[in-house]
């Protein structure tokens, strides 16, 4: 599948595109983790293609480094995904992301509705598109710093689904507590509890992949979609 160019407000990017073999169907922007747009998240991509549905990844990090292609086997690689973490404009990246996300709806692909689903970063991202964007669902992994945001859920008006790890060291029992406590009882919002499980158990091919806990993520993840974008 091809990598594309997204017009943004501050620039152009590229992001990864991946059409399901019917050549139409639902949208959905998959938002990349902190190591880029790398094989995993275009494996991801493609496997939400093969579900049916028009998967597009940008590249969030463009405004460090456009390009990002790491992975997390080497101590170099782990200290460049968090030096571009760090360096990191949340409020920048969702700007990007609105636009990624009306150029998806825009693409002749593009059946209908569009959702997102991020991981780690971009788990976070996804929680922010679902208080600050117009997004039909939102899916977020293992999203980090979500203790932070909590203050932005009255923004939240459509479906949001989260995937939380349970023995993540990214999203402490406290926080796990407190998203608990807000978002729990919150009519637009399902969140799923993976005992035992350390942060990116869905990461295939990753150091923390849990083949089980990431099949059962999944499957709810598709039916999810299934029954918001179609």
């Amino acid at each position: 599948m091809p990598d594309i160019t997204i017009n943004g407000r501050d620039g152009d990017f590229s992001a990864y595109l991946s059409t399901p073999a019917a050549g139409s169907g639902p949208g959905l922007l998959v938002i990349q983790e902190i190591f880029g747009v790398n094989q995993s998240m275009r494996q991801m991509c493609d496997d939400f293609a093969a579900q049916g549905y028009v998967a597009l990844c940008p590249d969030i990090f463009w405004r460090q480094e456009p390009g990002i292609q790491i992975t997390d086997k080497t101590d170099e690689e782990w200290q460049k995904a968090f030096q571009l973490f760090q360096g990191f404009d949340v409020d920048k990246g969702i700007e990007d992301l609105k636009d990624s996300l009306a150029a998806l709806r825009g693409m002749d692909a593009c059946s209908g509705k569009a959702g997102t689903v991020g991981y780690c970063l971009g788990g976070k991202l996804a929680f922010l598109m679902a208080t600050r964007s117009d997004a039909d669902c939102n899916i977020g992994y293992y999203g980090v710093g979500l203790d932070d945001l909590l203050s932005e859920i009255g923004g939240i008006s459509k479906p949001l689904m989260l995937h939380i790890a349970e023995k993540d060291d990214y999203c402490p029992p406290e926080t796990q507590a407190k998203l608990r406590d807000s978002l729990g009882t919150h009519p637009q919002t399902t969140l799923h509890f993976y005992p035992g499980m350390p942060h990116a158990f869905a990461r295939a091919g990753g150091i923390h992949y849990d083949a089980d806990a990431a099949t059962l993520a999944n499957g709810r993840t598709y039916d999810f979609l299934k029954q918001h974008l179609g």
